[in-house]
């Protein structure tokens, strides 16, 4: 039977009841989550029966240890009564460990467990249970896919989830575990700046470079975006983890705070919370007029403060202005200037806020795109991107790599396969071979970082090759692939190519990165490009003449009849000027100390050479030797 016609009640989603399982888009947020659905291209939030779209990211669970679990709204309302039983801002601990977390301890509102998981995951004491951030996070999900089957009336086992484009792979892992747990395939994992602009409909027939500009309550990412011909490609990412509209909020407390008398400063918790509150409510109704008064009530008196909107950028004006610095070095590290930009998408609530939307337009030269409401917009992208992968779509999704991944080679240096920015999926390859005469086993040493020596990088995964022919040094021939998938998550696979002997890892930590990490790491990168670079030259100068006297001393060991005592001894004393000047800083000492001992060992060279062609032609007739064919 044909269906003619669609008649749907006020107020209810225009989407169809179906009889088979639905994909929904989800914004798996710090403060907030959504859940969204689209059909025929068209995307909306999924409410609840009062209207609200926004899901708070809070869970509170019995404190008898019964399984009763609340999500939400319910569960915030345990904060003042039970907050021991409810956790808030779990992204924050998604992918990272125990000794992680523990750095950070005292500035978040969990406890710790002392045991890790098996693997190294970290879990939480809540109400009397021990659970991973994975196990919470999936209780949210839980929530959200309960909302979207009761609105659509139909099953919801498969979604799109947006993650920040900081999140590396342990982080991405995590999330898709927490999927899982909760009943949900996932279709991809996206970043949420790739999601805004999916949102914006920059995929249909926009062409050149967006913006994503995304200020949240704790955090500011900047992403750039080049569109061509039906592709997204994230061009290069930037942020900063303590940057966001709380920030904002702090700035107006502490402004209302100066103005109250000696002595009437918050004496609690609560009371803090109180100036904070008051102060997100000043934020939010100079956003929308000039001026207004706000009281506070702590330390036994209250005060009335009156704040416009001159004030108010006045206090936050060098917050906004770390956030267009931020913006001014993605564009940098891409090459493009700002009129090169063709439109700026803003995402977060905290771009509400007139000041902010006014920088940021000066600054790219343009009208932010700003009509999507700002909390909405990643679900939104999220939920046609589900559409577009259950039904067909002619849009490619190019995310990128967020940091380097490499190998560790000889003197702990790191050769990169995949450079940062890289888009994905990919899969690169690699060719090394051995150190040692006879080696037939190889460690690989999987790390991730923009630094040039492994200390300096992180540690992703470790697995050894055996089964290497024993060859002399540098005689086998052993690729090492690199595969990141669509979800950004990582598989590293080596093969001898000679006997086909192979080993593989997914390369899952048991713990991840956070963007300020992320940050500091690029930053890192950048300031100590020259030092990092002049280091990897003195290691690899001192890899080089190792790896000439190990070859020497073995080639003494077989053939040293083939000198006479002078000769030696002259090649003996060359050898230990340069491994004398290996024990040095001096990088050219080094080479030509090298240059030296070649110089010194060239006629023993010879020799060896000569010697090995009269064995291998030793019993060969002289005409297979004039055999043409």
């Amino acid at each position: 039977m044909v269906e003619l016609l669609q008649i749907h009640e006020p107020g209810e989603t225009p989407l169809p009841h179906a009889e088979s399982s639905a994909a929904v888009g989800i914004d798996l947020g710090t403060t907030n989550s959504l859940v969204a659905v689209a059909a025929e291209n068209r995307p909306e939030i999924i409410t609840d029966a009062d209207g609200a779209g926004l899901v708070p990211s809070v869970v509170a669970y019995d404190s008898d240890g019964a399984t009763g679990v609340a999500v939400g709204e319910a569960a915030r309302r345990h904060m003042l009564d039970a907050p021991e039983s409810v956790v808030t801002s779990i992204k924050r601990l998604m992918g990272r460990g125990v000794a992680d977390i523990k750095s950070v301890a005292g500035t978040l509102p969990y406890d710790i467990d002392d045991e890790a998981d098996e693997g190294g995951m970290a879990r939480l004491r809540v109400a009397g249970r021990r659970l991973t951030p994975v196990e919470i996070s999936a209780d949210i999900l839980r929530a959200l896919k309960a909302r979207a089957e009761r609105a659509l009336g139909s099953a919801v086992d498969k979604a799109v989830i947006t993650v920040p484009a900081y999140f590396d792979d342990a982080a991405r892992a995590a999330t898709k575990d927490a999927a899982r747990l909760a009943g949900l395939e996932v279709l991809r994992l996206i970043n949420e700046p790739t999601a805004a602009a999916l949102a914006y409909g920059l995929d249909k027939g926009a062409e050149g470079l967006y913006a994503i500009y995304d200020l949240g309550g704790g955090t500011f990412d900047i992403s750039l975006l080049r569109l061509e011909m039906g592709v997204f490609q994230v061009l290069s990412t930037g942020g900063d983890a303590q940057l966001g509209g709380d920030d904002f909020d702090h700035a107006i407390a502490e402004h209302f705070l100066s103005q109250r008398a000696a002595g009437a400063a918050p004496r609690d918790a609560a009371e803090a919370r109180g100036a904070l509150a008051t102060a997100r409510l000043a934020k939010e109704c100079l956003s929308q007029t000039d001026t207004g008064s706000w009281r506070l009530e702590m330390a036994g008196s209250g005060s009335e403060h009156t704040l416009d909107v001159a004030v108010l950028e006045d206090l936050i004006a060098d917050l906004v202005d770390r956030t267009v610095h931020i913006c001014a070095e993605v564009l940098a590290d891409a090459g493009v200037a700002a009129p090169e930009v063709k439109g700026v998408v803003l995402v977060g609530g905290s771009t509400r806020v007139p000041l902010v939307r006014r920088r940021v337009g000066a600054f790219f030269g343009c009208q932010p795109l700003d009509d999507i409401n700002p909390d909405e917009v990643v679900a939104l992208g999220a939920a046609l991107q589900a559409e577009a992968l259950t039904q067909g779509s002619e849009t490619l999704l190019l995310d990128v790599t967020p940091l380097s991944l490499g190998i560790e080679t000889m003197g702990d240096l790191v050769e990169k396969v995949i450079p940062r920015n890289t888009p994905i999926p990919v899969a690169r390859a690699q060719d090394f071979t051995t150190y040692q005469d006879g080696q037939s086993a190889m460690m690989v040493h999987v790390v991730q970082g923009e630094r040039e020596l492994v200390d300096q990088c992180r540690s992703l995964a470790r697995f050894e090759l055996h089964g290497i022919p024993a060859l002399t040094a540098g005689a086998a021939r052993i690729r090492v692939t690199f595969a990141v998938d669509a979800d950004g998550l990582l598989t590293v696979s080596a093969q001898e190519e000679t006997t086909g002997v192979a080993q593989e890892v997914a390369v899952k930590p048991s713990y991840g990165l956070d963007e300020e990490e992320m940050a500091r790491m690029l930053r890192d990168s950048m300031q100590y490009a020259q030092e990092d670079m002049l280091a990897r030259m003195l290691r690899e100068a001192r890899v080089e003449g190792d790896r000439m006297l190990i070859s020497l001393k073995s080639a003494l060991e077989s053939d040293g009849d083939l000198l006479i005592e002078t000769e030696r001894a002259e090649v003996e004393r060359h050898a230990e000027a340069l491994s004398e000047s290996m024990s040095g800083d001096d990088r050219d000492a080094i080479h030509a100390a090298i240059a030296e001992l070649n110089r010194a060992s060239e006629a023993f060279a010879e020799r060896r050479m000569d010697r090995g062609i009269r064995g291998a032609l030793q019993g060969v007739a002289v005409e297979d030797l004039d055999d043409g064919s």
